[in-house]
């Protein structure tokens, strides 16, 4: 008895861990997939286009005064032209003041102009800087009265208390431009010339002259040889006087190059009333080359005493100084590295980075024209 229940017992323990593995079995079961999700696109965003650029609102009440260096020379005329034109354009219903210094009082008298603007209430100002850093303190007045200060033709070096500078052409570029003309008159063989520039602190000619330095460092320009920097204070007189002074200096010089348009003619008169240029059917012995207004020199390229020379057009240089401050001033455009905007008929420009000064904004207007015998008489009817 005691051996079957022995055996039963046995058997009953070994049929209940069967049945338990089975119940463990069948509660793990086999393992189930993930159910499957179906990838999701990321929503499709359109690309992002650049903005056109900024267009003027015309018929806004801004007033403006657009301050040369001095008064009574053409080019500065000629600007003041094309900053009517503009204001006409944009329907500006403020008069434009156009005021200036004499050349004798340029700096305090452009200083004192920029003082009365802020008392007068004025909302913007437009200078061709005439007296390089010295302007900064009445200009940083002027930004904190809430004026739009606008530089054009000179800029301030420094980029103090100006908020963009209109440049005529790259400052760069007009080195090369000096050199080339300098090096086609003068031929392989080269010579000796000199530069009149306005003054020692006008800060336009100061960056030309320095790229024209620059320029002539190349293989290609080794023999030209540029023997002084003169300054015939943007006065004729003055002027004619230092082109005698540096033949006497240089007897063997042959190229004079008055880089300020003022100045051209007088140094051209010197030449030709001397002999050195302008006589039928005799070479010139020296001449000039430079920047100057067609108009002035007509007479004197066709004689051969202003062989070639080069400028830009002042009436687009007053009609975009114009629209720009236009845009600033109502506050179409803030001043910014990138902005694009419209400038009515001369299309479309970006204010950058000034590359020929450690601080401050600009924008181009370009190009140069090159003037001689083939293009002179049409140009001077403009």
């Amino acid at each position: 008895m005691f051996h079957l229940n022995s055996n039963l017992k046995r058997r009953w323990a070994a049929l209940s861990a069967l049945v338990v593995l089975s119940l463990l079995l069948a509660a793990c079961g086999a393992p189930t997939a993930a159910p499957t999700v179906a990838p999701t696109k990321a929503p499709t965003v359109a690309p992002t286009k650049p903005a056109g650029p900024v267009k003027a609102t015309p018929g806004k009440a801004v007033k403006m005064t657009l301050l040369p260096k001095f008064l009574g020379i053409l080019v500065f005329d000629q600007t003041h032209r094309g900053a009517l034109e503009a204001a006409k354009e944009l329907q500006n219903p403020e008069p434009l003041q156009y005021l200036g210094p004499t050349p004798e009082n340029m700096v305090a008298g452009q200083i004192e102009i920029i003082t009365a603007a802020v008392t007068q209430g004025q909302d913007a100002i437009m200078i061709s800087n005439g007296g390089g850093d010295e302007l900064i303190p009445a200009v940083k007045a002027a930004r904190e009265a809430g004026m739009t200060v606008v530089f054009w033709d000179s800029p301030i070096p420094s980029g103090e208390g100006e908020q963009v500078f209109v440049a005529q052409v790259d400052f760069n570029e007009t080195g090369k431009v000096l050199a080339d003309m300098a090096l086609s008159i003068l031929g392989a063989e080269g010579g000796k010339f000199a530069v009149i520039s306005a003054a020692p602190d006008t800060a336009n000619q100061n960056a030309w002259i320095a790229a024209l330095k620059d320029v002539l460092k190349k293989p290609e320009y080794a023999k030209l040889q540029l023997v002084e920097i003169a300054y015939g204070m943007e006065q004729a007189e003055v002027n004619y006087d230092k082109t005698l002074a540096l033949i006497d200096k240089y007897p063997d010089i042959k190229v004079i190059m008055p880089i300020t348009a003022s100045g051209f003619p007088s140094v051209c008169k010197a030449l030709q009333d001397e002999g050195y240029c302008g006589k039928e059917g005799e070479k010139p012995k020296i001449v000039a080359t430079g920047l100057g207004l067609p108009s002035e020199l007509v007479s004197y390229t066709l004689n051969g005493c202003a062989p070639k020379f080069a400028l830009w057009s002042f009436v687009d240089f007053g009609y975009l100084t114009y629209y720009t401050t236009y845009l600033l001033a109502t506050g179409a455009i803030k001043g910014e590295i990138g902005e694009r905007f419209e400038a009515g008929r001369m299309g479309t420009y970006t204010i950058e980075k000034d590359p020929t000064r450690e601080k401050g904004l600009r924008v181009v207007m370009g190009p140069f024209t090159i003037y001689d015998k083939t293009n002179i008489e049409e140009a001077a009817k403009e």
